[in-house]
């Protein structure tokens, strides 16, 4: 059963958000401050954190903050406040997504399980994808390029692995430019397929041996894009 520890300073949003996870099948962790939250995660290691900002003690930033020193376990703010500065510091403290307060419960629930499909049973492990002299390796959530003594790191935004992390997890599949808007900034940026040309022509550079003609970082014209890796020697 997946855990999920839930931290907010709101008794309703707690019990609301205990009964229906609760009810989907998740074990439910609750934490009223910051101070609790970082407890409840050292003692019972959840499977997934979601975390209001705004709390007393310690306030979301500082739980994210603690929480990624030794976690590796998806992040979901669940935060009243919408300025696009709180979701960059949240961001980049480590969290994995943001759903601002009053949320739909169905969007919620899409967003937990998109998250949940990143978590690896354990004893379990995920795939490695060799695309030429690059590796990407989805468990250690890292990309190589090179072998042996001449393996090198390749440095990615976190935005950046957010777009070939969801073109990594369904290899040779297409998926729609609606899609990754949807799953990497939220359904208010379906019509916003500037980013997506941004972040793909960015990870081609890094990516591809000639970005002009790329081999691996496929667009299908009008539709979307597809990572198309090539059949192991």
């Amino acid at each position: 059963m997946i855990k999920v520890l839930i931290v907010d300073d709101d008794p309703q949003i707690l019990r609301a958000l205990r009964i229906t996870l609760g009810a989907k099948g998740y074990e439910v962790i609750l934490a009223a401050d910051g101070e609790q939250a970082i407890a409840a995660a050292i003692d019972r290691r959840p499977d997934l954190i979601m975390v209001d900002l705004g709390m007393p003690k310690l306030d979301g930033i500082a739980v994210i903050e603690a929480v990624r020193g030794w976690s590796s376990a998806p992040i979901l703010v669940v935060s009243g406040r919408s300025g696009s500065a709180e979701k960059v510091q949240a961001l980049d403290a480590g969290a994995d997504d943001y759903v601002t307060k009053p949320f739909s419960i169905d969007e919620l629930l899409a967003r937990v399980r998109a998250l949940t499909r990143r978590i690896v049973p354990a004893g379990g492990s995920e795939p490695m994808l060799v695309l030429g002299e690059v590796t990407i390796d989805l468990s250690a959530r890292t990309v190589t390029r090179g072998s042996g003594p001449q393996e090198r790191p390749v440095r990615l935004t976190p935005t950046e692995w957010q777009v070939l992390e969801l073109m990594a997890r369904n290899p040779g599949k297409l998926i729609t430019r609606q899609t990754m808007l949807t799953e990497i900034w939220g359904s208010d940026h379906v019509t916003d397929t500037g980013y997506l040309r941004l972040y793909l022509s960015q990870l081609r550079k890094k990516l591809e041996p000639d970005p002009a003609a790329p081999q691996f970082l496929i667009t299908e014209a009008g539709m979307g894009y597809r990572l198309q890796v090539p059949p192991a020697r």
